[in-house]
């Protein structure tokens, strides 16, 4: 089906995700999510997962790179760390 697709005529949400991951992928979302309201997260990590995963990971000064890894403020990381405590 991919060379039916005419990529100049697809809606342009449609063909900027064809560009990003390619007209079979963009057409394995079209298939699982037509028709649905998405509403993609701003962060990729769930917060309580990361939170688990920093306070296993925390070293007592790695917290600037727990937050850059995990997509959250230094200040989130801190305030988890000290929950637990």
């Amino acid at each position: 089906m991919k060379e039916q697709i005419d990529v100049a005529a697809l809606h342009p949400f449609y063909r900027g995700i064809s560009e990003l991951i390619g007209v079979e992928s963009m057409l394995k979302i079209f298939d699982q999510y037509k028709g649905m309201q998405l509403t993609i997260p701003i962060h990729l990590y769930d917060r309580n997962l990361a939170a688990q995963h920093v306070l296993k990971q925390y070293d007592g000064h790695n917290s600037y790179n727990l937050a850059n890894k995990y997509g959250y403020s230094q200040r989130w990381v801190i305030k988890v760390i000290k929950n637990q405590q």
